[in-house]
């Protein structure tokens, strides 16, 4: 017994195959952007300098310049405490547009990077950085600076200054997942980033920071 099809039947069908095929595409659409970043407990770095050791290693920097480092403050009681710096990944990065060539960028989920290829090594994103994260590699002939290990952290890893950390002073993941860790962090009460009135929105959080840290 041969069955039939009608042309309107058949029509019917492949216009639910494709919906199936669409609805998964939109559904990844909507689905909100990654947005990397730092959470810092300054009472729990005691400067060991582990972090810029394993920067150092991990991201071959020469002697003598840092992608990240630590800052040694006396408060006004007269506590030393010990800072962590680097390059904050800036939602609205200042040193992206003075950028002659196009090599300092910023990608979809927030990191700011140098296209080695690109950059001729004029300085002028270091001069328009507000923090000094950013430096002259001599032995590469670029500008040089913190890339929360990249290469890392799309194989699932953490950053080196991150995985090293003895004390876990440093915590690092996706601000837009609200059950990550990182983002829990930063919407403590009272936590603070640098220089917020250059409107550079940075993208690393402190706690425990006091205004001699350079707010």
């Amino acid at each position: 017994m041969s069955v039939q099809v009608s042309r309107r039947e058949v029509l019917k069908a492949a216009a639910a195959t494709a919906l199936v095929a669409i609805i998964p595409a939109a559904k990844a659409e909507t689905q909100q952007k990654r947005r990397w970043a730092m959470f810092i407990d300054v009472s729990k770095c005691y400067g060991c300098y582990a972090c810029m050791t394993a920067c150092a290693a991990e991201n071959n920097v020469p002697i003598g310049v840092f992608r990240t480092w630590i800052e040694r403050w006396a408060t006004k009681g007269g506590t030393v405490i010990f800072v962590p710096k680097q390059c904050n990944h800036c939602e609205n990065a200042p040193c992206v547009k003075p950028c002659p060539t196009g090599a300092t960028y910023k990608t979809e989920d927030g990191l700011v990077l140098v296209n080695d290829d690109l950059c001729i090594g004029c300085g002028a994103c270091i001069q328009a950085c507000p923090y000094g994260a950013r430096f002259y590699n001599p032995i590469k002939g670029v500008v040089d600076k913190c890339t929360f290990c990249s290469h890392r952290i799309y194989q699932g890893k953490l950053p080196a200054c991150v995985e090293t950390c003895p004390t876990g002073a440093r915590v690092f993941g996706d601000l837009n997942d609200p059950e990550s860790p990182v983002s829990k962090l930063a919407t403590q009460a009272g936590v603070q980033r640098l220089k917020v009135q250059t409107g550079a929105e940075p993208m690393i959080f402190y706690k425990d920071l006091p205004a001699e840290a350079g707010l």
